[in-house]
């Protein structure tokens, strides 16, 4: 018990000094996160993971180091689809592109702790009813049949319960108030714009753990693997959120590919019994599916744009 708890503390701690050089060092100035930024700390995150996995490699043996990069690769991919709604909510409440990075900030806080719930409770649930797993398994089986029929435009903020029921409850005003959720109008508390799309990130990130912590719990039982994969995940969602604004074309086809992994990893939880998927067959599966999914939406796009300056050579009128 001492050794686990030092190990959840240790990477707790370095997860809180990580955070805080993030936002009290680098980013302590609000202003728009640029591509380039955004690509830079991506990069840092991803490498950290990876460094991570590598030490997992050494530490617990190549199973467990494929367990990990796994669930790490299943949560990024996830994660993608999330910030899709992210997107969304930012741009309902018209927030200003230097006060993104912040909200994003306390919203990552509050998904670590969260998600840190959902897998103590999710792991305790498999360990002591173990028939739980046909029951994950067959949610996420739905979850990615829902995923690929969904329509574009069926995520709205304005219809978030939570969201509504504190604009219902809670003084809101309309204007926002620099980076604050909170200020005061009249002498009187009230909850600033930035506060309800905090509100919404966390319901989102609610709603993704839902589906990203049965479908890492298919991956591997231990739940420091399944815990640092989905932090690591989540640290990276930010510059990531920044990174695909502006490729977001390139991803059409994400949700296709999405179902297929939460489907594909929704059989293996239901058929676990009968047959014990290898890891390494599991990561090429969800890696295959990916890359068959971005390619397929950068030929689409391509073609597009092809399509598109074809048109305009053939507009009547054009000088030649």
């Amino acid at each position: 018990m001492s050794d686990s708890v030092l190990l959840f503390g240790g990477f707790g701690l370095f997860v809180a000094v990580m955070l805080i050089l993030d936002l009290g060092v680098f980013h302590r100035n609000a202003h728009s996160v640029r591509v380039r930024e955004a690509v830079i700390w991506y990069g840092v995150w991803v490498s950290l993971a990876l460094l991570f996995n590598l030490g997992i490699y050494g530490w617990k043996g190549t199973d467990s180091g494929n367990e990990f990069l796994t669930a790490y690769v299943i949560e990024l991919s996830l994660s993608v689809d999330n910030i899709f709604v992210f997107l969304i909510v930012f741009s309902s409440f018209a927030v200003p592109p230097e006060f993104r990075h912040r909200v994003l900030f306390m919203g990552i806080v509050g998904a670590v702790v969260m998600r840190g719930f959902f897998i103590a409770t999710g792991v305790a649930l498999l360990e002591t009813f173990g028939w739980l797993i046909f029951i994950f398994g067959g949610f996420l089986v739905l979850t990615g049949i829902r995923l690929a029929i969904r329509k574009e435009g069926e995520v709205d903020p304005a219809r978030n319960p939570v969201m509504r029921l504190a604009r219902k409850f809670l003084p809101v005003t309309s204007e926002y108030d620099g980076q604050k959720f909170f200020t005061r109008r009249n002498g009187a508390l009230v909850v600033t714009p930035l506060f309800m799309v905090l509100l919404g990130l966390e319901t989102t990130d609610l709603i993704f753990a839902v589906d990203s912590v049965p479908a890492v719990l298919a991956i591997s039982d231990d739940t420091f693997i399944i815990w640092t994969s989905n932090v690591f995940a989540i640290l990276g969602l930010r510059a990531l959120f920044f990174l695909v604004d502006g490729i977001l074309p390139y991803f059409r086809y994400l949700n296709f590919g999405l179902s297929v992994i939460l489907v594909f990893i929704g059989i293996k939880m239901i058929t676990s019994d009968v047959y014990h998927m290898p890891t390494p067959v599991s990561l090429g599966t969800v890696g295959g599916v990916l890359a068959v999914t971005i390619l397929a939406s950068y030929v689409a796009k391509r073609r597009e744009d092809a399509a598109s300056v074809r048109a305009a050579e053939r507009a009547p009128g054009r000088r030649t």
